[in-house]
């Protein structure tokens, strides 16, 4: 079939990989290679083209690469997924460069890219975090804990026996199956997004990601989040949208507490954006980064 094209995205300039922890991880890049360097880290279930408005737009003043994380998009899968390992893959990116670089990233790649500026500080210059500030706190009950954690073994023990998505019948199919988790993004950026995040065979369509990645939060307390952050050196730029979404933001109280660990902060409201603020207003996401970069 003809490659769903979007206005405003842009293909990528080059490709490479990356070896971190025994997988290859997949990057994009845009951009003049010899430009000061801008790393982005994607949302759970998306992968490097998430980026392909806001990265061009990036990459007039930067080079701009975006990492595919293990078990997504172009990257390997992996035995396992651990938060602390996505970490480690980020981390690897940037020692690749050869310099520090700016981190950029969304959702679950936004609190990752936050603790990879936390643990390797000399890497990264300034951060970006797109509303990837955690989930609300569980609730307060003595027993939440051990529910979540006996959830997060019984998912666990599911996915480990289902190592292939179910296959849909038409690209069509795959574009509905997502945006009924995500009604605010248009069927034309559904469309060019699933279409590179899938895969087609024998004429059914089948995502590229692991379903072993199954969401759960393991023995870990949403609480632990915002005092993580107090080893943060980078200056970081805290950007939610205006709108409810499916994803966020968080109650501006438990996200003002989370940010209060954060030494040296600028916060941005993108109006008009959900959840995916750097997809649904891609222009106003980017001019708000590149003014924050230069300063």
């Amino acid at each position: 079939m003809i490659e769903p094209s979007y206005p405003g995205a842009a293909d990528p300039e080059r490709s490479r990989m990356v070896d971190s922890a025994g997988i290859r991880i997949h990057t994009l890049e845009w951009g003049d290679p010899q430009a000061p360097p801008v790393v982005l880290c994607h949302g759970m279930w998306d992968h490097a083209r998430s980026f392909a408005v806001v990265a061009p737009l990036l990459a007039q003043r930067f080079r701009v690469i975006a990492i595919d994380a293990r078990g997504h998009g172009e990257s390997e899968w992996a035995d396992a997924y651990m938060w602390n390992t996505d970490v480690l893959d980020v981390i690897n990116v940037l020692r690749s460069l050869g310099r520090p670089a700016h981190l950029i990233g969304h959702s679950k790649g936004g609190g990752q890219a936050t603790d990879a500026a936390c643990v390797a500080p000399e890497l990264v210059r300034r951060l970006v975090n797109i509303d990837g500030f955690g989930p609300p706190d569980f609730q307060s009950d003595s027993g939440s804990l051990p529910r979540h954690l006996a959830e997060f073994l019984d998912l666990r023990r599911r996915m480990g026996r289902r190592r292939h998505w179910r296959a849909y019948p038409s690209l069509d199919a795959l574009v509905e199956r997502r945006r009924a988790q995500n009604p605010r993004l248009t069927p034309e950026w559904l469309r060019y997004f699933v279409y590179h995040g899938a895969r087609e065979h024998d004429g059914s369509w089948s995502w590229k990601s692991d379903p072993l990645m199954g969401p759960g939060f393991g023995p870990w307390r949403p609480e632990w989040i915002g005092p993580g952050w107090e080893a943060l050196r980078a200056p970081m730029l805290a950007v939610i949208g205006s709108e409810q979404d499916t994803w966020g933001p968080l109650p501006e109280e438990i996200l003002a507490e989370r940010l209060t660990h954060v030494k040296d902060l600028s916060r941005c409201t993108v109006d008009g954006a959900g959840h995916f603020v750097h997809i649904e207003r891609p222009v106003e996401t980017a001019d708000a980064i590149l003014d924050f970069l230069d300063n």
